[in-house]
């Protein structure tokens, strides 16, 4: 079968110590490596704000995980956050050809943006 592109994102809770945390990323790491997949780009993010509470929580420590597999790996990956306590949320979805070329130009520093394209306001016509 053939692999595809996907991107996780998890949040995990604010209150870890920094060692706990590294423990958790790690512990998702070697799970997707013990899956077979193939890790082609990972990014701490960091603390952020989150855009509303979660578990009386303001913040986050988010993680993002790019990487190839097999679907079937993603159903007991999403198990296995939903089992940590220590995630309070996770997305991952599959990247098309454009989401994987965004993110090879954006790792490389190659990103174009395309510039903002400006409407001139309809003119009034009076019948």
């Amino acid at each position: 079968m053939k692999l595809k592109n996907y991107e996780t994102v998890f949040v995990l809770t604010p209150v870890l110590t920094s060692e706990q945390t590294e423990g958790t990323i790690t512990k998702f790491r070697n799970f997707l490596l013990e899956k077979e997949v193939e890790i082609v780009h990972e990014e701490a993010i960091g603390l952020k704000k989150l855009a509303y509470p979660i578990q009386h929580k303001n913040t986050g420590i988010y993680h993002l995980i790019e990487f190839k597999a097999k679907p079937e790996v993603i159903a007991t990956l999403e198990i296995a956050y939903k089992r940590d306590e220590n995630i309070i949320r996770f997305l991952t979805f599959v990247l098309d050809k454009d989401g994987i070329e965004y993110n090879e130009q954006k790792r490389n520093g190659t990103l174009q943006l395309k510039k903002h394209i400006e409407f001139e306001p309809k003119k009034e016509v009076i019948a």
